[in-house]
């Protein structure tokens, strides 16, 4: 798994380089300073996962991510930012990014979040869901047809993908699932791109925006 860190902070990348230089199937393929330096490794590396800080000089993170998933679309970006949700996030999750992490997270967790990321999964800071789903689905227009046209492609779903759908929804990646509902993770893999073929969500974190729609989570109506 080859991974970019981008970081206007040397020290923090020099920590995050040691840090995964010493996991098993991770390569830290390069550095980036800025949003520029990260767009042009990315686009001539291809590294699976761009761990990205949001506030940078020159062209911050958000701007940096758009045009690597525009460019480079097997290219995740996983945002990692100081505070724990604020406008450049959800800039940053409309741009095309994986998911995001504080980063007072653990190492571990981080780690595993790359790895999750690297799958396909989606990643966001479990304290920060409620209010990520109210203020993005609050931006988005026609919110009353929107949620109609997310009622009904929902009700195309079977009654596993239904279940699975729910277990998206809620944040869950394949591995937890497959371990929920007794599947084979291969299983739960295959189905979850059946699921988003038929509700038309490009990743899973425009899945949980959809779900919210839907009224799938009904409880996640933001405070």
């Amino acid at each position: 798994m080859k991974v970019l860190l981008v970081d206007d902070q040397a020290l923090h990348r020099m920590g995050m380089r040691m840090f995964l230089s010493g996991q098993d199937g991770v390569e830290v393929v390069g550095e980036a300073a800025d949003g520029v330096e990260a767009i042009q490794h990315s686009l001539r590396v291809r590294p699976d996962v761009v761990v990205m800080d949001v506030r940078m000089p020159r062209t911050d993170g958000i701007e940096a991510t758009r045009r690597i998933v525009a460019e480079a679309p097997e290219v995740r970006v996983l945002l990692l930012t100081t505070f724990d949700l604020d406008e450049y996030v959800i800039d940053g999750l409309e741009a095309g990014a994986s998911g995001f992490l504080t980063k007072d997270a653990e190492p571990g967790d981080i780690l595993s979040a790359i790895r999750a990321v690297a799958a396909g999964d989606a990643v966001i800071a479990p304290s920060a869901t409620r209010r990520l789903l109210s203020r993005l689905t609050a931006r988005m227009p026609n919110a009353a047809s929107s949620s109609s046209s997310a009622r009904t492609s929902v009700a195309q779903l079977s009654p596993r993908e239904y279940e699975i759908f729910v277990e998206i929804a809620g944040g869950a990646t394949n591995a937890e699932i497959a371990a929920r509902l007794h599947l084979a993770e291969s299983t739960v893999k295959n189905n979850v791109g059946r699921i988003f073929a038929k509700v038309g969500a490009r990743d899973r974190v425009h899945a949980v925006i959809l779900a919210h729609q839907a009224g799938v989570l009904p409880g996640l109506t933001g405070d």
